[in-house]
């Protein structure tokens, strides 16, 4: 059958073609010929590739160290148990905020004339996007922090670059008796290695943090000043809601204190607390933008967003070897155009591995699986069992069906007065293939990718995934019907 053909799973997003590493990644045999200082930290394998230990903190903010002033011509340092970023990773970030302001989805005016200002929320120790972002694209900054340790080594690498120092203030958080100590705040970033992560590698996998509300010191609200305007924030949240949890993965070391790693309720409660100050300081920024560790979290968090009524909606991967995080960014400025979607995507073809199937399921069985979840939506299916397809037209109120009615009306969540509901219809096709036994690849195509609903396809296709995996790779779950 057509399912027999082996089919290469979607290739995974690479690094962003602006990044200076996306071609040319960090040549370690090089970096220790120039700086002595490296080469200690250097090793060759059997097959005589430069390596470095990623489980040796001295080795990981050497290389940093070497790589701000080799790449970008920055003096950099942080102390001991400090938490250490990786220049590739960050710098996608950068230029995944670089597009977001170039890109015509809505206004390109903030207030602040010609230049770019940006607000970053825990800047740590390091303080590496402001010291990249001014560098990179001399933008000006906010960085704001709450540890002494943080604001003063920040102020310190700010202070050791004069060429850029005019374009970083660090603010510092007050906190008051109500806020827990300075445990919340900050950077926690988890990314560490072009080899692995603070995160496990299955952070995606993993389950949800239990509700909890954040308690810590102010984010925006409080700290942003009276008539303050900014064309964005950015924030790497404290992904984990312990320290043993920041400790799970033992192929890395990237420091890290108590501060920026950990907060009750985690990177959930953090962003949601983000997403909370945005409705009070609503257009003081263009867009607000955080990372995010969990695939589980960002469902949630768009959801959230959904609720408060943003204009946009818009997410991404980074990508750190072999490992994703996800960036989500939203604004309540009017949009430039008449129809909004409120999630905006970026590629038309998603797909998804179904692994370890039970015996009994083959391909036929979750075709029509998939044929009986977008009919529980209300939507038009078209199943060819010869090819292994299902053709799917739905509309506005399918596609909210489809997504347990979080997704508000088009013309509730724009604010331009204009918008009317669109009429079009979401038309995509899922395929089924073999890959081997007990392993099928789930492909998603969207038909017609200027549709005003085709923001929702990858979050409508997330769904799906869900239902699939809990249906046929799960134990005990063959009794479960979508």
């Amino acid at each position: 059958m057509a399912g027999k053909k082996r089919r290469r799973k979607e290739e995974r997003p690479r690094i962003h073609p602006k990044n200076k590493y996306s071609d040319n990644p960090p040549d370690f045999a090089l970096l220790a010929s120039l700086y002595p200082s490296f080469q200690p930290f250097v090793f060759y394998s059997r097959e005589g590739r430069p390596r470095i230990d990623w489980t040796d903190f001295n080795a990981t903010r050497e290389l940093t160290r070497v790589l701000l002033l080799h790449d970008h011509g920055l003096h950099w340092w942080i102390p001991d148990g400090q938490l250490c970023p990786t220049v590739p990773n960050r710098s996608n970030y950068i230029h995944w905020i670089e597009d977001l302001l170039s890109s015509d989805i809505i206004s390109g005016t903030n207030g602040n004339g010609d230049t770019v200002r940006g607000f970053d929320i825990g800047t740590g120790a390091n303080c590496i996007y402001p010291l990249l972002g001014a560098s990179l694209c001399g933008w000006s900054f906010v960085a704001s922090d709450v540890t002494d340790v943080a604001l003063e080594w920040a102020e310190k690498n700010v202070k050791n670059n004069p060429h850029i120092s005019e374009l970083i203030e660090i603010r510092k958080v007050k906190c008051s008796q109500n806020h827990f100590s300075a445990e919340g705040l900050n950077n926690g970033e988890s990314i560490c290695s072009e080899e692995g992560e603070g995160l496990p590698s299955s952070s995606s996998d993993m389950p949800a943090s239990k509700d909890k509300s954040y308690c810590g010191p102010p984010i925006l609200v409080d700290v942003v000043r009276d008539g303050e305007s900014f064309d964005f924030c950015m924030c790497n949240p404290p992904f984990f809601e312990s320290i043993e949890e920041a400790g799970l993965n033992p192929r890395t070391s990237c420091g890290g204190t108590h501060a920026e790693m950990v907060c009750p309720g985690g990177e959930k409660a953090f962003v949601t607390r983000i997403i909370e100050d945005s409705v009070v300081l609503k257009q003081s920024f263009r867009w607000y933008t955080s990372m995010v560790g969990r695939k589980v979290n960002l469902k949630f968090l768009i959801s959230k967003l959904r609720e408060v009524g943003v204009t946009i909606v818009k997410t991404t991967e980074f990508v750190q070897g072999q490992t994703c995080r996800w960036g989500l960014a939203w604004s309540f400025v009017p949009p430039t155009k008449k129809i909004i979607s409120p999630h905006v995507t970026e590629k038309n073809i998603f797909s998804f591995m179904l692994e370890g199937l039970q015996r009994q399921f083959g391909a036929i069985h979750v075709l029509q699986s998939v044929e009986s979840f977008f009919h529980t939506g209300g939507a038009s299916c078209k199943l060819n069992a010869s090819c292994f397809t299902v053709d799917i037209t739905a509309s506005t109120d399918h596609c909210n069906a489809l997504l347990n009615n979080k997704v508000k009306e088009l013309d509730e969540i724009a604010s331009c007065s204009n918008v009317q509901e669109a009429s079009s219809s979401l038309c995509f096709r899922v395929s089924v293939f073999q890959q081997i036994p007990g392993t099928l690849l789930v492909k998603g195509s969207l038909q017609h990718r200027d549709s005003p609903l085709s923001g929702l396809f990858s979050s409508i296709f997330q769904e799906l995934e869900d239902a699939l995996r809990q249906k046929f790779c799960r134990e005990k779950s063959g009794a479960n019907n979508l």
